[in-house]
């Protein structure tokens, strides 16, 4: 149980963090936004490294590294380059096939510059899909994120009786599952109502593959915060960092949205192009 001031702590800096997205998220030139992305990645990325066990010099000259290549590749390369839409079937390919095996077998199985080379290849994807995303768009797939993260947490306080992952993260259950994926459901079909900004998607996708698809996203979210507790886990810390009061780091407010946004921007080609 929080205690009030960590409470008030962490939901003041989530306040803050929210505004500072949406002001950047629309108020921001393209490319100053590429930078700024650039930038919050460096540092997950440096995160990530440490989390993989390299020591601290390595690891924040990899989160610099990161940033600045990410940054040069974002500014650089067309909006629709090929090898992105590749960036976001690998990342969607690990979320679906790979995270669920290595979940099962345990983070401890891989060496740890797999694990290394595999956090910085999802945050490339998880970037580049934030910035292929149109705005408002991408506000609400980062909105159905937090509407799941916030649903699971009630109902599996409210009715969790079976654990979801005992081993990795005790406090998840599976009721917490099924009441994040009726929240996203019932906040997808509200979005997608006539005039609402998703109406055009459900319709041209159909509305079963429309609800299949947010189905998808729900899980694929949950992936990734298991698949960072995991990692943590295995590191033997509760936090990636604690750069975020009361968050503590910037990889543990980026978890479900590493999984989340390169399945979204796929399923977008997807729903565009049919």
């Amino acid at each position: 149980m929080r205690s009030p001031e960590g409470l008030a702590r962490r939901v003041l800096t989530a306040l803050l963090l929210l505004g500072a997205f949406l002001a950047a998220l629309f108020l921001l030139d393209a490319r100053v936004l590429a930078v700024l992305i650039a930038a919050v990645l460096g540092m997950a990325a440096r995160e990530w490294a440490r989390l993989s066990g390299v020591a601290p010099r390595p690891s924040t000259a990899c989160g610099l590294a990161f940033g600045i290549a990410f940054a040069l590749a974002a500014l650089l390369a067309q909006a629709q380059a090929p090898w992105r839409a590749w960036s976001y079937a690998g990342a969607a390919a690990f979320w679906l096939l790979l995270a669920p095996v290595w979940l099962y077998a345990g983070i401890g199985s891989a060496a740890r510059g797999v694990l290394a080379a595999a956090g910085l290849g999802l945050l490339a994807a998880a970037g580049f899909a934030a910035l292929a995303l149109p705005p408002l768009l991408l506000f609400l797939v980062l909105g159905l994120v937090w509407i799941a993260d916030t649903a699971a947490y009630f109902a599996g306080n409210a009715f969790g009786r079976h654990r979801l992952a005992p081993v990795i993260s005790p406090g998840k259950t599976w009721e917490g599952a099924a009441g994040a994926v009726a929240a996203t459901l019932a906040y997808a079909i509200i979005f997608a109502l006539p005039g609402a900004p998703l109406a055009a998607y459900a319709r041209q996708a159909g509305w079963a593959a429309y609800l299949g698809a947010v189905v998808l996203l729900c899980v694929v979210s949950i992936l990734g915060d298991l698949f960072e507790s995991a990692v943590k886990r295995h590191a033997g810390v509760k936090d990636s960092g604690s750069i975020l009061p009361g968050h503590g780091g910037v990889l543990d407010r980026l978890d479900s949205m590493l999984s989340t946004l390169p399945v979204a921007a796929l399923l977008l080609q997807w729903i565009t192009t049919a």
